[in-house]
């Protein structure tokens, strides 16, 4: 299951930090140091994992550019988990951890160059990172993030909702990750928005090379034009999700339909209601199956009263940002082990709209986005993708016991080498 605390945890900050950002101009970020950029060849799989003593264990994360511009920066931000979960993020030279202190006040800038420049177009720059959760790893194009920080510490991270941020018009984009005592695991998500094409493939001792090919360079218009068909076929506003550069008109994003809806509270209102209803008329008169993939085992209930009840856990209508967001109304996750089991699996449900289709969740991949109401978002962006992977909603990695994980999570206990690769033309360290 997608490690969705740190997720929610960082959206509700991020909430917080945009309405900070939207009541102060920002003052401008420390000048970037400009140098040539280091380039290297990986390093054999045995050097990889290496100890450091002053942060204990790291792993080479290796950033490649595969894009057609010489000014790329990466960025690598997370909370260190051997030095009491604090904030780190990684100096320009890929390896100095840079821990930062609470300021006196809200927006100021970091105390240190944190922008890991990439070079020229087939470069690859070998980051050590320590321990970290809620981790991510950062790309901008032509124009370095902005980053700042607000008393806590607590970072703020770039808003594509907030047309204030600084960071509003830069073509930017992450993947996240969080590599611990057990294991690394990672993913390329969209949950809030497509932009540049990112890859992933991860090295192992003992499972081979995983490898998530993203999309393609023309990945982000296939999307936008997907999206246009969508809103000229239903009339729902999925066009309203693209976003261009202000100055230039140039496509710079697609947001996902719960960051849309940020902006515009009015975009798919009552969207999902007629399919909802349709729904809650099946239920009451068959029951809906659940397998909980957990010490819940399989639940299983009818609509009674106008609400499910399984066991004690109880659903009632979800609206359309409950759907898209995952994370409100009947989706509220709480104290109840089996309820939290149950959300991730009738959530998915929803958004890929198979609760016509087939009466027992987990619903098979072959059923998904089958009905005309449904997160075309989601089903546009795994279209896109190379190989159908990646987060498009919260609970996207949902599936039937041994099935295929559309997810783009790849994870494993004895990780060797990350590679992580913008761009979009998927060559990769193996």
């Amino acid at each position: 299951m997608k490690r969705l605390s740190s997720f929610f945890k960082r959206r509700a900050s991020q909430r917080g930090s945009d309405s900070g950002n939207a009541a102060a101009a920002p003052p401008a970020q420390q000048p970037l140091q400009q140098g040539a950029t280091q380039v290297s060849q990986a390093p054999a799989v045995h050097e990889v994992l290496k100890t450091n003593a002053a942060q204990g264990p790291t792993l080479t994360v290796a950033l490649q550019n595969q894009t057609s511009s010489n000014t790329v920066f990466a960025y690598i931000t997370g909370q260190a988990i051997d030095q009491g979960n604090q904030w780190v993020l990684l100096q320009s030279d890929a390896v100095t951890p840079y821990y930062p202190t609470s300021p006196s006040s809200i927006m100021q800038p970091l105390q240190a160059d944190c922008a890991i420049r990439l070079g020229a177009p087939g470069s690859t720059i070998q980051a050590q990172i320590p321990h970290i959760a809620g981790g991510r790893i950062w790309f901008s194009i032509d124009q370095p993030i902005q980053f700042f920080l607000n008393p806590g510490p607590a970072l703020v991270e770039p808003s594509v909702t907030n047309s204030s941020d600084p960071n509003a018009q830069l073509n930017w984009g992450f993947a996240e990750f969080t590599w611990n005592a057990d294991q690394l695991y990672a993913n390329i998500s969209y949950v809030d928005f497509v932009g540049i094409p990112i890859a992933l493939t991860l090295n192992t001792v003992s499972s081979g090379t995983q490898h998530v090919s993203g999309m393609n360079p023309s990945g982000l218009q296939q999307v936008a034009d997907g999206l246009r068909q969508q809103a000229a076929s239903d009339g729902a506003g999925w066009d309203q999700l693209i976003v261009n550069q202000a100055a230039s008109g140039q496509l710079l994003r697609v947001l996902s339909p719960n960051q849309g809806m940020v902006g515009n509270p009015n975009l798919f209102t009552n969207y999902y209601d007629g399919y909802v209803d349709q729904v809650f008329q099946r239920y009451a008169n068959a029951p809906l199956t659940i397998d909980t993939q957990s010490g819940s085992g399989t639940v299983a209930s009818q609509v009674v009263g106008g609400s499910f009840n399984f066991a004690g856990s109880v659903f009632s209508r979800p609206s359309t940002r409950d759907v898209f967001t995952c994370n409100s109304g009947p989706f509220t996750t709480g104290s109840n082990a089996q309820t939290n089991a149950i959300i991730p699996r009738i959530s998915a449900a929803f958004n890929r709209s198979t609760l016509l289709v087939t009466s027992d969740f987990p619903a098979p991949l072959n059923l998904y986005y089958q009905n005309s109401i449904t997160n075309h978002y989601s089903r546009i962006v795994h279209a896109a993708n190379l190989d159908g992977k990646g987060y498009a909603f919260p609970y996207d990695d949902v599936q039937p016991s041994g099935g295929p994980d559309q997810s783009g999570e790849v994870h494993a206990g004895d990780p060797t080498l990350f590679t992580v690769a913008v761009g979009g033309n998927n060559a990769y360290v193996a």
